[in-house]
């Protein structure tokens, strides 16, 4: 449905890459998140720099970790299910931080949870998409989704910083669920692990026709941006 929505001479990559690096800035959001955290959780709970920089410290960590292995994840599970389990875990993850009374309850979910949850959306995803869906322009998509990391950065942390001190972190915090709810709604309904899924070729590859027997053959003139 989506697909005949969409004008005919737009490929699919151009969607599918559109949605990844709305993915990525809203992670990359995420990552840049507890910098505006630190002085309110002092503040309100009395715990030291230490322990909050603990907790960022093992986010950073598994997000470093996870991210290698996470190309294996996605090749064997596509990126449209990867986009989604990160999503979820990261939504959980950064909502449930608002009920969190202890320290360890902090390290917990957003170190490992929110950690683990970035770690698989790394710099990698924008590589598989790249690598699945296109065979020219490659460096300029690339180059495009490794910019969404300071992209988010410049979005979010003055409007977080805004909610933080007008409202409270904790309106900040719920400004960043609603953020990741509302990306995992768009990979949900708009992205595809691979162009095979939409009858298509990668981007580039449009005047090699489709060997099933039951699409339609993709020819030159359905290629463009």
């Amino acid at each position: 449905m989506l697909k005949q929505l969409i004008p005919y001479r737009l490929h699919y990559a151009w969607i599918v890459a559109g949605i990844t690096f709305i993915t990525l800035i809203v992670t990359a959001a995420v990552r840049a998140t507890p910098s505006i955290l630190i002085v309110p959780l002092e503040q309100e709970f009395g715990w030291s720099r230490v322990t909050i920089s603990f907790a960022i410290s093992i986010n950073l960590l598994l997000y470093g970790l996870i991210g290698p292995f996470a190309a294996g994840v996605l090749n064997r599970y596509g990126s449209r299910r990867v986009m989604m389990i990160s999503l979820a875990l990261l939504s959980g993850g950064v909502a449930l931080t608002t009920l969190v009374r202890t320290s360890w309850q902090l390290v917990l979910l957003w170190g490992v949870l929110v950690g683990t949850g970035t770690g698989m959306t790394a710099i990698v995803l924008g590589a598989t998409v790249v690598h699945r869906w296109f065979r020219k322009q490659e460096g300029l998509v690339i180059g495009v989704l490794t910019a969404s990391t300071a992209t988010g950065q410049l979005l979010f942390l003055p409007i977080l910083a805004h909610f933080v001190e007008q409202g409270g972190w904790r309106i900040a915090v719920w400004t960043v669920v609603g953020a990741l709810l509302l990306a995992l709604t768009i990979v949900s309904i708009g992205t595809r692990s691979d162009p095979s899924e939409v009858g298509a070729r990668p981007f580039g590859e449009d005047h090699i026709p489709l060997e099933s027997g039951g699409r339609n053959r993709v020819t030159s003139d359905s290629r463009g941006i």
